[in-house]
Formats: structure tokens, sequence, C-alpha cells
């Protein structure tokens, strides 16, 4: 909403403090933000505005599908979706069109497999003073407010780090920042390009600030007022700890709501945990986001044939830690091929055993369920385990990045327990 308002406000009369509205409009606005990335020689996945129907057709014809399809001026991803097929790019069109009807939606390539980062800072007059580095757990297709963000960043090469500060002092100039800002990127191979650049402080604000001790909304107010800010150089890496933020989530109070989580943000809070190592640090935000250690057993859906090769390494570990496994058909078959001891469970009701079954009578303590986007069937019954998970207060994962974390932590720490005491955050140094 503040950012709705800049420019009327400005028009109007109304001296803003921080960013000009002229920022604001063209970071907000996807159209003139894209146009200002090509400008600046700032690389992003390809796009186009869309303006007429054939525009976006020569461009699918060109790119392929999936594609994102992105309105301006929202929060949290609003009708933000990614389309793989003209049915659902027309439905999504039409919801973006709704919600931005006075800026163009823009229709970019959605990069599969893509690591998503992250860079939070303060900008005084296009000049990044400070900015601090972090990552994503889950490949890039979950909303930033539902990942599960890491910082220091674990798995960056200094390379992709280096583009990643290069390019927000790109931005930073080009936009004239002056004040807080959050930009996203995505990164492939030690490739890195710019999904959106927000000029505003952005929920992960105050999780970076705590991690790292330093307080960005003092800063950022400084800049802002004028003041000259007291900040110092933070290098993330020589931190003495790791913190991890996880999302919370209320399907349990949107009764037939699919738990599932994708480019429009679905959570209603956040934790943030620190520890002193990255896998640490994970279990113990998860566990705060209710996500705990399997006792009883694991119940796993691995979706498509190459999710299902990804999942053998977490299926070995929870064999390992003696946890029975229980699958569906077409999980329990491939697991069994790679000498994988499972539990086969049908599908259908009528069928004893079945995924509704196994939950109703408490045989397992976490659901894995990997959607499958192609397969509308599939998706039907796997949207009823979800749905079962979260009926009877089960963890559940639906992210293969973050299952393999999940299981990893657990073999690198075997004897988590249930009731560790969250570590104390360090105190702002400003």
């Amino acid at each position: 909403m503040p950012n709705k308002l800049a420019i009327p406000l400005a028009a109007s009369g109304v001296n803003l403090l921080g960013h000009s509205p002229e920022t604001v409009d063209n970071s907000e606005d996807r159209s003139k933000f894209s146009a200002l990335l090509d400008t600046i020689g700032v690389e992003q996945p390809e796009w186009v505005a869309a303006r007429t129907r054939e525009d976006i057709d020569r461009f699918i014809e060109r790119i392929g599908f999936p594609v994102l399809v992105r309105p301006s001026y929202v929060l949290s991803g609003a009708a933000m979706r990614v389309a793989y097929d003209r049915a659902s790019l027309d439905r999504f069109l039409s919801a973006a069109a709704d919600i931005s009807s006075d800026h163009p939606v823009v229709i970019s390539q959605f990069l599969l497999g893509a690591c998503e980062i992250e860079i939070d800072g303060v900008a005084q007059n296009g000049e990044v003073i400070t900015s601090i580095v972090s990552e994503h757990i889950e490949n890039a297709g979950i909303h930033s407010g539902d990942a599960t963000m890491v910082v220091p960043a674990q798995r960056l090469y200094v390379e992709t780090v280096r583009q990643v500060k290069r390019a927000a002092r790109l931005i930073a100039a080009g936009l004239k920042l002056n004040g807080p800002f959050n930009i996203q990127f995505l990164a492939q191979n030690n490739h890195v390009k710019v999904i959106e650049c927000n000029a505003r402080a952005a929920r992960s604000f105050p999780f970076i600030s705590k991690t790292v001790g330093l307080n960005l909304a003092e800063v950022a107010t400084s800049v802002m007022i004028g003041v000259k800010p007291r900040v110092k150089r933070h290098i993330e890496d020589e931190l003495p700890h790791v913190g991890v933020k996880a999302a919370m989530f209320s399907f349990t109070r949107l009764r037939g709501a699919d738990p599932i989580l994708g480019v429009e943000m679905a959570s209603t809070g956040e934790v943030g945990c620190i520890g002193h190592t990255f896998e640490e640090a994970l279990l113990l935000s998860l566990e705060a986001s209710k996500v705990t250690a399997p006792k009883k057993g694991v119940l796993v859906s691995a979706g498509a044939e190459m999710e299902k090769f990804r999942f053998l390494e977490s299926a070995k570990i929870f064999q390992d830690l003696g946890l029975p496994l229980f699958a569906t058909p077409g999980t329990a078959s491939y697991l069994e091929s790679h000498n994988i001891k499972v539990t086969s469970v049908s599908w259908l009701e009528s069928d004893s055993p079945n995924v509704l079954e196994i939950i109703r009578k408490g045989l397992v303590d976490l659901v894995l369920n990997i959607p499958k986007d192609d397969r509308t069937e599939e998706l039907t019954k796997g949207a009823q385990v979800r749905q079962a998970a979260v009926q009877f207060g089960l963890p559940l994962l639906t992210n293969m990045e973050k299952i393999t974390a999940f299981a990893r932590a657990l073999h690198a720490l075997p004897e988590f327990a249930a009731r560790h005491k969250v570590a104390c955050l360090p105190q702002y140094q400003v």
C-alpha cells in the first residue's frame, strides 16, 4: 500500500522520505524494471510486456513453456503464477490483468532447477552502503515468504556472490535507491539473473538483522531522514553461527485448501533460529515451525521419476535411522528396485493398506508428497493426502530440496532431541 500511494501522494505535494516516487515506480512496474535491467546490462530471464495476445504468442513460440505471469504493484506474489500450457496461461493472464489493470503484465521465462538468492540491504543516493546475501533451500518457484532461508549462504560459489553484489550495485545506481531494498536472483551453474527488486524493507529484514547483528531498519531510517548511518562492513561468511528462517502456515484453518507451495505466498508467519552449524539451525527452525524429527514412520509419494531418484538418498537415511517407510505404489516400486525396504500402500480407500488409513491409524508422523504438474488425476489424489496430513496434525513437506536438507541434517545430528532450546540471538551492533 505505501508503494501504491507514493506517486499520488507526491503528485499532491506530500514530501516523501527515502526512495523517490520515480524509484518506487521503476521498481514496482514490471515492464519498467525489466527495461531498466536491459539498459544497465544486468541479466534477467527473457521477458515480454503483455500488451497484445500476438506479442505473447510470439514470445511463447520462441521460448516455450513454462513461463511466469507477473503483475505489477503486488505484494506476496498476488496473482503471480507459473503457466505450463496455453490453457493455464489464459487463466492466469485474466487474473493478473484484474489485479494490475493500470500496468502491463510481464511474461517471463521460468527457469527450472535454479537456486534462488536474496540480498537485503540499504542504499544511499544510489550507492549500496550495506548488504547481506542469503540463499533459499528450495529451488526457485517457491515464494520467498514461504521458502526456507539460510544466512550465511551454504552452497554458493564465491563468483556467484560476487556477481550478485555487482548486480545489486548496478541496480541501486540505476534506480537511485535511497533506503531499504531487497533483490532476488536466480543462479544456475554460476550464472546469475535478476528476478525483481523491492524498493522497500522485505519480510526478511528482521531475520537478517538479528542473524548478523545489524539493525537494518535503523540504518535505513537514518538514510531516509538524512542522518549519517552508523554501520560497519559485514562479511556473512565470518559469522560464528548460521541462521535459518522457516515459514509457518495456517492450512488447518482453511478447510479444503490444498497445502501446496508456489510463486504466490501462502505462509502466515515465520520463525528464525540460530545454530552452530547449518544442520542444527535447520532442525531448530523446522521444529519451531512444527516439522519435528519423525519417530513412528514416514509416508512418501515422490512424484515424477526424477524426484523419485532424488529421494533415494533421503530414503536410505530414514532407513538407517530405523524408520519404517510407507509409499504409494509407483514410489514403492522404485524404492524396492533400489533395495530400500518399504511398505506399498494404495491410493484407493477401498484397498488396505491405503494412504489415508496409514495417516488415520497414526502409523506415520511425517508425510512427504511431491506433486506432479502434468497429471490432474494424481494431483487430486495427492491433494487428498496433503489435506489429510494437515487434518491430523502431521508434519508435511512438499519440496524435494527441503526434504533432502532435512534428511541430511537428521543424519548429521542423529541424537537431535525435540526439546532443544533456541540459541540466544546476538545483540545489535550498530
